[in-house]
């Protein structure tokens, strides 16, 4: 699936949609360079479970929780994790088992630790389309 943001306000949308969808156990990677959208899209998806308190990237903290929704979100962000080892030391094998859906920011970082299937999300910017624009692609993996 492809979808094409033109503004902050489209991607938290789309985001919102996905959320209103999502089952437990649910894992969502998410891949783009810094500042494409990958919190906003978040931010949406937890609007999208009925989470209404703020959310953000958990870039020094690894790990966000937000259980107030219709389901638990678990907002991973792994770029700054020096061994993807470091995940089994917060748990992260027990957050992919639980009864939440996993957000996680940077996952090429710890592509081995990934379950055999997850969806992952691709936010890209085409400054040629303006300074906006963002496409979102979404691929179902299953290995």
């Amino acid at each position: 699936m492809r979808i094409e943001s033109n503004s902050e306000k489209d991607t938290f949308h789309f985001g919102e949609e996905c959320g209103k969808k999502a089952v437990p156990g649910q894992v969502f990677c998410l891949y783009g360079d810094l500042g494409v959208g990958k919190t906003v899209f978040t931010k949406g998806f937890a609007a999208g479970l009925g989470i209404t308190e703020p959310v953000s990237s958990p870039t020094f903290t690894i790990l966000q929780v937000y259980d107030e929704g219709r389901l638990p979100l678990y907002h991973f962000d792994v770029y700054r994790i020096s061994d993807p080892e470091e995940m089994y030391e917060i748990g992260f094998d027990e957050y992919l088992e639980g009864e939440g859906v996993c957000f996680i920011e940077w996952a090429n970082l710890i592509e081995d630790l990934l379950p055999d299937h997850y969806t992952k999300i691709y936010i890209d910017k085409d400054l040629s389309k303006g300074f906006d624009y963002r496409c979102i692609t979404i691929e179902e993996v299953e290995r």
